[in-house]
């Protein structure tokens, strides 16, 4: 280390190159990486806040709530099936929501209203104002984000195409479905929303999406065979039948990857550049006592620290450009994805460093003093 920190302070200029290069790297994965989870977040965030293990879905509905339909009463079914703790239903349904009594596009907001039973485990917990109520049907719960829209506690706003009014009663944090606002209504007024059209119901009585079950071990085969024409699948799978969560999460995977592959043959490149520049001092020091285990540790420990300081400017320069950025813009860098994403480029720049030391184990000192520069 001590002969790594010496060089380090005798040639700055030729590091600090490497260290904004890294950094940039660094800044470009954290980046990347809240922006994807952001995204993931504001697809699915209403189902992965839920307190439901699993999920049943009418058969061949691919594990889509907008595909499938269930009649309400196989939820007392389901609870009476096997490590079933409890059951209860769900729907969803896109619709537009429009401020005051205007039909102006600007007064117009997207919003997924979520059918639930009020007191029901899937019941999100309310940060302002009052939790669903049975007995105040048109009163709903919806996401924070609507402020931002002008809506306030209290305020009445019909649906775009339909007679149906809804009142605010509370709001609740971080719930949106489909990238809008999710909006928590009873059972009942949902299915008004829902199947305002005649027949668009199919005839099925108390029609839900879904039913959410909490239970471990539940032996899906056996739910399948047990409740005929239902399809029962992990939360996690029905996060990943939602319309495009799968592929807009592949893709920032996909760019992730690429980013890091390339990270690694960038480094690795610097890293061995550097060490040839350095094959003439290595070979003297070796000549007069220097084992190849003394020079491989100066060059790890000198890559080390100027990973470690890259990936910490980076972390800042992160949570500096989210300080700043737009409200409406999808970004959410979690403390574990930064723990994850650092640890992967400090290993990435560790193992680039091996060509450089695999390198120095094959110079020979005699040549290396005989070298004519």
């Amino acid at each position: 280390m001590f002969l790594a920190i010496k060089e380090l302070m005798h040639s700055k200029l030729k590091f600090l190159m490497i260290i904004i290069i890294f950094v940039l790297i660094a800044w470009l994965v954290f980046i990347l990486s809240g922006l994807g989870n952001g995204l993931s977040t504001l697809a699915a965030s209403t189902f992965k806040n839920m307190k439901a293990d699993y999920v049943i879905f009418e058969e061949g509905s691919q594990s889509s709530m907008s595909k499938s339909l269930l009649s309400g009463q196989r939820v007392t079914e389901a609870e009476k099936l096997p490590n079933v703790e409890a059951a209860a239903p769900m729907g969803s349904t896109m619709a537009t929501a429009m401020k005051g009594k205007s039909s102006k596009n600007e007064d117009k907001v997207d919003i997924a209203i979520i059918g639930i039973i009020p007191g029901s485990f899937l019941e999100p917990n309310v940060v302002e104002g009052q939790p669903l109520s049975s007995d105040n049907p048109t009163g709903v719960v919806v996401n924070t984000t609507l402020k931002e829209e002008g809506f306030q506690l209290g305020d009445t706003f019909q649906l775009d195409g339909t007679t149906q009014s809804l009142t605010i009663i509370g709001f609740v944090q971080d719930e949106t479905y489909n990238h809008v606002a999710s909006v928590f209504t009873p059972m009942d007024q949902w299915r008004q929303v829902a199947f305002a059209a005649p027949g668009s119901d199919k005839g099925v009585a108390e029609p839900v999406n879904a039913i959410m079950l909490q239970g471990k071990n539940i032996d899906s085969a056996e739910m399948n065979n047990k409740l005929s024409g239902t399809d029962t699948v992990t939360r996690d799978e029905a996060v990943q039948g939602m319309p495009g969560y799968k592929e807009e999460n592949g893709t920032i995977l996909m760019m992730l990857a690429f980013l890091l592959a390339i990270s690694a043959f960038v480094l690795g490149v610097f890293f061995y550049v550097i060490t040839m520049q350095k094959t003439n001092p290595f070979g003297i020091m070796k000549a007069i006592g220097a084992s190849n285990q003394f020079l491989s540790k100066a060059i790890v420990s000198q890559v080390f620290v100027l990973s470690l300081t890259s990936i910490i400017i980076g972390i800042l320069l992160t949570y500096g450009t989210a300080a700043i950025m737009p409200k409406g813009m999808p970004f959410k860098l979690e403390t574990s994805l930064v723990v994850t994403y650092s640890i992967i480029l400090l290993v990435i720049a560790m193992l680039s460093s091996m060509v450089s030391v695999r390198k120095i184990t094959k110079i020979d000192p005699l040549k290396a003093l005989g070298r004519v520069e």
